[in-house]
């Protein structure tokens, strides 16, 4: 699979944030979980992939079905909005 420099970060930005399921990555880039974690390993120092790993493995927030809340799914409830490809005020 060839993808853009862009996408690679997002994709390891949203594997490192807590809220943000691997099935929001399958659903927004087709990768699965073993794919990201793949990707990861080739991305990330052996360190910080490491780190990475005992950091999301079991962790329920990762996987939406061992999720205990629906709302979030995406972005986080303080994460600000962004329109018109500004940053909105609330």
């Amino acid at each position: 699979m060839n993808l853009e420099v862009r996408d690679i970060d997002r994709i390891i930005e949203m594997a490192w944030e807590d809220r943000t399921p691997f099935e929001a990555i399958t659903f927004q880039f087709g990768l699965k979980e073993q794919e990201v974690i793949d990707l990861m390993r080739k991305e990330m120092k052996p360190s910080s992939f490491r780190m990475w790993r005992e950091r999301v493995q079991g962790r329920a927030t990762k996987h939406s079905k061992k999720r205990t809340f629906d709302k979030g799914r995406f972005k986080c409830s303080r994460q600000r909005t962004i329109t018109n490809n500004s940053i909105s005020k609330r």
